[in-house]
């Protein structure tokens, strides 16, 4: 069975909430600038807890129909459809994850990521590698509990983007990571642990991490496109079409060959 299987279609709560919240925006004509209610009153306007509410408002932040202000609230950024488009929904326009849609996307990540961290390990810093650290160590203990890293597994992904020190390369991970996050949820659920997508998807991350961390870029870049091609598989889809591939798995043994014989 492959991740993309046991996730099915249906959205998680906070996906769900932030499309109603965008409804709701719309009903009320809400115009770029107006102030949302506070998060005690969308609480109760909804009838979930203030963590949902608050991926929610992320979602739609991610999306470009929200912005925030440290300790004075949300606020409307563009009228719903104005902003940014999704990369995953059906046609309807209601939450859908179809398999050619994910495969169209993972070959955008794939062209995206795999520059990215080979950026990355040409200018990451101190705090980049600490950022980064932290996150792995945290899905480290996810996966030996068998706990959900999927937060964790989204925030490393940003702090490689992060890394880069290219502002618009964490944007678009940001995004991506909210559109995503619900093709990630199998990998760290209890079917993940124990088909062991959750390892195979933590050795992936060490060795993008270690490769950040040494300042190698092509080890690097090859380590996130193995990943991607390894979270690919594990959802039941095909990379062998996207631009490089087969030449970097090519590489991907070279190198395994020379590390073996220095």
């Amino acid at each position: 069975m492959t991740a993309l299987a046991a996730s099915g279609t249906r959205p998680r709560l906070s996906e769900a909430i932030a499309r109603r919240l965008e409804e709701w925006i719309r009903e009320e004509n809400l115009a770029p600038g107006d102030q949302l209610p506070t998060e005690k009153v969308l609480c109760e306007r909804f009838g979930v807890s203030r963590a949902v509410i608050r991926e929610a408002i992320s979602r739609l932040k991610a999306d470009g129909c929200v912005r925030t202000r440290q300790g004075s609230g949300a606020y409307v950024a563009a009228r719903p459809g104005q902003a940014a488009f999704r990369l995953v929904a059906s046609a309807s326009g209601a939450p859908e994850i179809l398999p050619q849609e994910i495969a169209d996307v993972f070959e955008l990540r794939y062209l995206i990521e795999t520059g990215a961290s080979g950026l990355a390990a040409i200018r990451r810093g101190e705090a980049d590698v600490a950022r980064m650290r932290e996150a792995i160590e945290r899905m480290r203990a996810a996966l030996a509990t068998g706990g959900d890293g999927l937060a964790d597994d989204d925030a490393f992904h940003v702090a490689v983007a992060a890394a880069t020190h290219n502002p618009q390369i964490e944007r678009f991970q940001l995004f991506m990571g909210q559109q995503l996050s619900d093709s990630r949820a199998p990998t760290w659920s209890p079917v993940g642990h124990g088909a062991g997508w959750a390892r195979l998807a933590q050795e992936e991350h060490e060795r993008i991490f270690a490769a950040i961390a040494a300042g190698d870029p092509e080890a690097a870049r090859l380590a996130a496109g193995a990943h991607l091609a390894g979270a690919a598989a594990r959802l039941g889809l095909d990379s062998a079409r996207w631009p490089g591939a087969e030449r970097d798995q090519g590489r991907r043994h070279e190198r395994r060959q020379r590390d073996a014989a220095s």
